[in-house]
């Protein structure tokens, strides 16, 4: 018996892959959770419906999406409901951006990207999810970043996106608490496909950054950012709202 036996949670770019998406999803599914994933590759999308079906005995909705079209958005949400019933968990992990571009060469169809495909989808799946998370009293979770709060270079669209995420998030917290709905941030530090290449290709940089990092590590995207989301959407986490949990390996302090 997993403690999510009989919910349903909705995961953006949560298709198999090196990425935090499905490490969610596995963390997610290992508590036999029913899952909605949404992202705009099938393949993805189709390679966790089999895996996660097999591995853990749970159903798995793929819906090919573009969180950034508000009409695209809202059918998933009608298919994940007219599917399953209900919907308990919305975690918004997808996110698109022009990394590594320094502010001033930014053009506008970049800074759109970043807004577009991580804001504006937050934000429309949290308005067209809120009627059935009020009804289940369920949880939000929504992936920031630490290029936000600690200003880091070349991601000036990426780091717009994601605080403008936590505002909306820690607003959320304010409005939907009556309703028993909890809304919390993950800011996480993680190793991906993406990573590992980086490190293949600057070994040097990559121990460098290590060393900045008190845990020696970064993070898993299950068992570290998979298994804190699970427990933000948990019982025991109903308390905890309007938060920003900073998951960076003692490398993002905060007062």
């Amino acid at each position: 018996m997993g403690k999510f036996d009989g919910k349903v949670a909705i995961i953006t770019g949560g298709g198999k892959g090196g990425g935090i998406g499905y490490g969610l999803s596995t963390a997610f599914a290992k508590e036999g959770c029913s899952l909605v994933l949404t992202g705009r590759n099938t393949k993805k999308l189709d390679g966790a419906k089999e895996e996660l079906e097999r591995l853990y005995g749970i159903r798995v909705l793929p819906c090919q999406a573009d969180g950034g079209v508000e009409e695209q958005v809202a059918a998933v949400v009608q298919q994940a409901v007219d599917t399953f019933g209900r919907i308990d968990f919305l975690i918004n992990n997808a996110q698109n951006s022009a990394s590594g571009v320094p502010l001033a060469q930014h053009t506008r169809e970049d800074f759109d990207k970043a807004i577009y495909s991580g804001l504006y989808a937050a934000f429309f799946y949290m308005k067209h999810c809120y009627p059935y998370l009020k009804e289940s009293r369920g949880s939000v979770v929504n992936l920031a970043s630490g290029a936000g709060l600690f200003g880091k270079p070349g991601q000036s669209s990426y780091a717009a996106a994601k605080e403008g995420i936590r505002g909306m998030t820690r607003v959320a917290a304010t409005e939907w608490g009556p309703d028993g709905i909890n809304c919390n941030i993950i800011c996480p530090l993680v190793m991906t496909d993406a990573l590992k290449k980086w490190k293949e290709e600057y070994p040097e940089v990559y121990e460098q950054t290590i060393k900045g990092i008190p845990a020696g590590r970064f993070g898993d995207p299950e068992k570290d950012i998979g298994r804190t989301a699970v427990f933000l959407c948990s019982e025991d986490a109903k308390y905890i709202s309007g938060e920003t949990i900073t998951m960076q390996g003692g490398s993002g302090l905060r007062p």
